[in-house]
């Protein structure tokens, strides 16, 4: 009875903390919108290699597609029941449940016959489902099946092969907006990555801009600024990340913006409306500073600190790029 209750116990203990952890990270994690592409993650770059943090905060509905189980999985699952999945699996549970109950309330196991007839109904239950389990499970031993040599050829064949990927800010600076479009779309033909509608050098120079803009507008609190350069759904999150600085007494200081690397993820259009997923490494001053009276709460003033952040850039027909979805990298 004691460990029935300690695993309770930890139990609630660990759910929790899972709220504490969730409810933490949430300014953390990725928000906005990348279409019909926001639940699934990008490519990894050079930039970013490893995986950016899912978008936990979106106005996207979320399409629950059932994915497509192979025949042997499909046998394997028709050919084995299972005795906890179908009357044998009630019938423990009930018996289990009932007697934890009548344990708590003082009674035990069939009603105050002590301790020693508790462990005799374990015993007798265990027995009774073994027996089942060998009596259902006779004479259904799944067949598997290995992918043909032809399969596997196959999945060879499309292995990506080596690539280099360019970068985009001041490195790319001096080259010409064809030869940047044409190592972009080299690079992301040989990484399995996409682009779809041809980023080119101005475009690239745009997103850099961007990144120091909407920084530099987060800072001061510029909200017009914000909402010229973000998506609605963007602006939102970016308001509430503001105000829950100004109702704790604290504001965000970003300044010395500088971007260190970055590279085309991916780039598709959808229903007429360009999306471009960039991986972006830079460098920036970025504290966290009392409102009254202007001492740093988190972060150094002096030293820059790094970020590798993925940020995706919407484009509608005759308008520029906003800025519609950014998520972290953990490297």
């Amino acid at each position: 009875m004691q460990r029935i209750l300690s695993i309770a116990m930890v139990g609630l203990a660990v759910m929790l903390t899972v709220v504490d952890v969730a409810e933490a990270r949430r300014a953390g994690g990725g928000f906005g919108s990348r279409g019909s592409r926001t639940f699934s993650t990008a490519p990894v770059t050079r930039t970013a290699p490893a995986p950016a943090a899912p978008i936990e905060r979106t106005m996207t509905p979320r399409q629950n597609v059932p994915t497509a189980a192979s025949p042997t999985t499909q046998n394997r699952t028709a050919n084995r029941p299972g005795f906890f999945n179908s009357f044998g699996g009630s019938m423990l549970g009930g018996l289990l449940m009932g007697g934890l109950f009548g344990m708590l309330l003082g009674h035990g196991f069939g009603g105050g016959i002590g301790f020693l007839g508790l462990l005799l109904q374990l015993g007798l239950i265990f027995f009774v489902v073994s027996f089942a389990m060998r009596l259902f499970g006779r004479g259904r031993s799944p067949a598997y099946s290995t992918p043909s040599p032809s399969a596997q050829s196959s999945a060879s064949a499309t292995a990506p092969a080596s690539f280099r990927i360019p970068r985009i800010g001041e490195e790319l600076g001096g080259l010409g907006a064809s030869a940047a479009a044409s190592a972009t779309a080299s690079a992301a033909a040989g990484a399995g990555r996409t682009d779809e509608i041809g980023i080119e050098q101005r475009d690239l120079d745009r997103f850099e801009t961007m990144l120091k803009e909407l920084q530099a507008a987060y800072a001061a609190e510029d909200y017009a600024a914000l909402r010229r350069l973000t998506t609605p759904e963007a602006m939102s999150y970016l308001a509430e990340e503001l105000g829950e600085n100004a109702t704790n007494g604290l504001r965000n200081e970003v300044r010395d913006v500088h971007l260190v690397q970055g590279d085309v993820a991916e780039a598709w259009n959808e229903s007429g409306t360009d999306y471009a997923t960039v991986a972006m490494r830079y460098e920036s001053i970025d504290v966290m500073r009392d409102r009254a009276t202007g001492r740093v709460v988190r972060g150094d003033a002096e030293r820059p600190s790094e970020a590798v952040e993925l940020w995706t850039f919407v484009r509608k027909p005759g308008d520029g790029w906003q800025i519609s979805a950014i998520q972290a990298v953990e490297e």
